[in-house]
This record gives structure tokens, sequence and C-alpha cells, in this order.
């Protein structure tokens, strides 16, 4: 198939990186060469979004700080960067808008980059001439064929895809758009069966077609809740983060037991506003 008629992806990551880890980016990695081997897809770009503050997260440290990491753990990428919109907003951005958000985003971009409306010729001579020579090229080329718009999909691992059968963390009408408009490509994990959680949901399965699942051969179980667990620890995260992020972590002592207890006691965003309850007695991980 010829890129011309290849759709380009942007690879959308949402999460809390807390703190971005190399498994994060090997994400972008497995994706690209699982979407562009179909023969059916180019991948573009890559777009690393940080979750505000107000997701509420036990344990979540300051976006400030989360998307230097990120920003940092990319700098030398030349394909995947890190998009602060989601970071920056006062409330709890649902993964469903941020997706639109850069939806849009290419969609806008792409109108600025169309070619210029036709110049009228001055009357007279010269614009007959310039109107024979229009007729006569419309008819000898055909219009240019206008390229198709680039499609964001949500890239994720199969905790996510999981998840969505967790009550009042998602809503359906958002799942739904997720799935069907966008499309996911799911790293699988060891030990994760996503293709059960596609089959135990009605909305995953009946638009299957629109999840990609990588399977990830070297397999690989870096998380940012070991990491942060490590680092509590006094252990070294040598080889789990980019040296440049460990260097960064260690500058501001960013993970500790207190950092850890940050949000104990307060209900993660999503659950306080699918179900108006504001505080808790119990913690949310």
């Amino acid at each position: 198939m010829e890129n011309s008629e290849k759709t380009e992806v942007v690879l959308l990551a949402c999460g809390s990186f807390n703190p971005i880890t190399n498994m994060h980016l090997r994400l972008f990695e497995l994706a690209r060469d699982y979407m562009n081997r179909t023969g059916k897809f180019k991948v573009i770009k890559g777009i690393i979004s940080p979750v505000g503050d107000a997701y509420k997260k036990k344990g979540l440290i300051s976006a400030h700080h989360r998307v230097i990491m990120a920003q940092l753990a990319t700098k030398n990428s030349s394909w995947v960067e890190v998009d602060t919109w989601e970071s920056l907003q006062k409330e709890w951005i649902e993964t469903a808008k941020v997706l639109r958000h850069h939806q849009e985003k290419l969609e806008a971009s792409s109108c600025d980059h169309q070619p210029d409306s036709p110049v009228l010729e001055k009357p007279g001579r010269k614009r007959k001439w310039a109107e024979q020579r229009s007729e006569f090229s419309q008819e000898k080329s055909p219009e240019p064929k206008r390229k198709a718009m680039p499609k964001v999909k949500l890239l994720c691992g199969a905790d996510l895809l999981e998840s969505f059968s967790v009550p009042n963390l998602w809503k359906s009408e958002d799942i739904t758009t997720i799935v069907g408009d966008y499309g996911i490509v799911c790293i699988t994990r060891a030990g994760n069966d996503a293709q059960k959680f596609i089959y135990e949901s009605d909305v995953l399965w009946r638009h299957q077609t629109n999840i990609h699942l990588v399977n990830e051969w070297i397999t690989n179980d870096i998380s940012s809740t070991k990491i942060r667990r490590a680092l509590r620890r006094g252990q070294s995260i040598r080889y789990l983060v980019p040296d440049i992020v460990q260097e960064y972590i260690e500058k501001h002592s960013l993970y500790s037991s207190e950092s850890e207890e940050r949000n104990v006691g307060v209900i993660l965003a999503p659950l306080q506003r699918y179900t108006g309850h504001t505080n808790s007695g119990t913690t949310t991980a």
C-alpha cells in the first residue's frame, strides 16, 4: 500500500506519569512498530499528556514536576513530544475530551495548510486569458485528491481496558466515544488478558476492530508505583527511568513517604464527579 493511502495516526498517551518511566517510552515504540507493520497506518507523532493535579490520585505530585520529567525524557526523541494542555486545566478533564482536543487541534492545523484561494486577475484581456487557461487546466488535470485527516488514537496498557469495568470510574458514553470515534492501541503486559476484557464488555466487543492489541514479547513490568516504592526505600532506580529523570528526582527530592500520602482520604476526581461524593474516609490508589 502506498504511503498516500495509509491513515496517518497520532498516538496519545494520557496518565499520571508519576514519574515517567522507560516503560512509558517503550509503549510508543512498540505501538508505532505494530501500527506501521499493518500496512494500513503510518504513525506520524506521539503525544504524552500528563493529567492535572485535580485528578486527586493518591501520591500524585505536582503536574509541574511531572511535565518537566516527561519533557526531559523525550527531549532526544524525534517524534514523541509532551503536551501541557491537560495538565494546566484547573479541573480534571475526561480522556474523551483530551482526545477531542487533540483531534480538533490537528484539524485546525490542517486547515491552516490548505492552498490559498485563487486570486482574480485584473479586468481585461489578461483576465480572459486566465479564465481560458483555467478551463483548459480543469479539463486536462483532475482536481488533486485531498489528503485524509490524521487520526488520534489512545495509547494505553491493558490495565486501562480493565479499568473500564470499574463502577463510576468512566462514563459509558465516554468509553463508546474513545473506542468508537478514536480507537485504542493497547500494549499488553504480562499477566493481563486484554482479549478477556474485550469479551466481557459489550461496548469493547462492538468496537473491537478499532482496538489494536500489541503483544509485548520482551516482558517489562516497570511501573511508576514500583519506582516510587523503590525511592521511598532508598533503592536505586537506575535503568528504570532515563538518567536525566533520575537526576531531576534526586535534585528535587520528589518522592518520599510524605509525598505518597498526598491526597490520602480524597476521592478520585472521576468518582467525585460521577457519584457526587466529595470526601471519604478511605484512600484511593
